[in-house]
């Protein structure tokens, strides 16, 4: 399993930012050909993307490139290009449904007879709501095998709901945009592949950013896209189980190790009830805190 707390996206080409990118504490970093790129710099985008992907050592970091739109008159070309240099994983933005994904997958498999390889490694990672019609097609298409997560993205939605705004005053999610992240979540979880929460675009607004990443982290998300090096280590610390919640598992696992022993599968436990699902929760919480210590050691 590849640790994925923080994303972060390194406009392509820009290589600056690649370099400080390398330097920062980002799990992964999505090395971008769609939005951050101007149509002229389409193409030499691409090759330079090439090129960080055959020179450049990102240690440990996850190599992911996001590809423009298929239906784009780059799409295809960059996703034959990039697959050359073996990135971890592709990111697929404005996919539709599962046909989409499935063309994808196609694409892959006969480029990779093509070149002679194997490419069974590289992943899907979706992000699947930039359009109001793949918000009713999220369920199907992340349950493909090479998808291994998902996010949402409320700046492209907005557009194609035509929305005046996505955040009340309060900075809170308007209910459509509420509505889609938790229908990303759930459609993530009943599929096994990660639930990713969407960028947060004010990058000034640490308190409300460090606000969001908490809400996140206690609905089941996973990971968020970060878009600026301040944004990367609150993000790292929002997913990473603390120490008091180590703790908190830790006796309780014990303890339930005590019961059953005894018969007991529902016992109080520091003043409340708890049952199989708080096992179960408590050891998601260890194993979570177990692989980003072997990762970031």
């Amino acid at each position: 399993m590849t640790l994925r707390r923080s994303i972060h996206f390194v406009p392509g080409g820009n290589e600056k930012m690649l370099h400080k990118a390398l330097s920062l504490s980002a799990d992964s970093l999505i090395l971008d050909l769609e939005d951050s790129v101007t149509a002229d710099r389409k193409v030499s985008a691409r090759e330079e993307v090439c090129e960080w992907l055959r020179d450049v050592d990102f240690s440990k970091q996850e190599k992911l490139v996001r590809i423009n739109p298929m239906d784009s008159e780059w799409g295809r070309e960059d996703l034959e290009a990039v697959l050359q240099y073996r990135p971890h994983g592709i990111v697929l933005p404005k996919v539709l449904d599962l046909k989409a994904v499935h063309a994808v997958d196609q694409l892959i498999t006969n480029q990779a007879q093509i070149n002679g390889a194997d490419y069974s490694e590289i992943k899907l990672l979706l992000i699947g709501t930039e359009m109001a019609a793949a918000v009713f097609n999220l369920a199907q298409m992340v349950s493909h095998d090479r998808v291994n997560g998902v996010t949402w993205g409320a700046e492209d939605l907005s557009v194609s709901l035509g929305a005046r705004a996505k955040r009340d005053e309060q900075g809170n999610y308007l209910e459509v945009f509420s509505f889609v992240r938790s229908l990303c979540l759930l459609a993530a979880v009943a599929a096994e592949v990660q639930p990713i929460d969407a960028v947060y675009v004010d990058i000034k607004n640490s308190k409300g950013l460090k606000q969001e990443c908490k809400t996140a982290a206690d609905m089941g998300f996973t990971a968020k896209l970060t878009i600026h090096p301040d944004q990367i280590d609150i993000v790292n610390e929002a997913f990473t189980p603390s120490a008091g919640e180590i703790e908190s598992a830790a006796a309780l696992v014990a303890a339930f190790e005590k019961h059953e022993a005894q018969g007991k599968m529902a016992f109080k436990f520091n003043g409340e009830m708890v049952d199989v699902p708080h096992l179960k929760r408590a050891r998601q919480i260890l194993a979570i805190a177990a692989h980003i210590a072997a990762q970031t050691s």
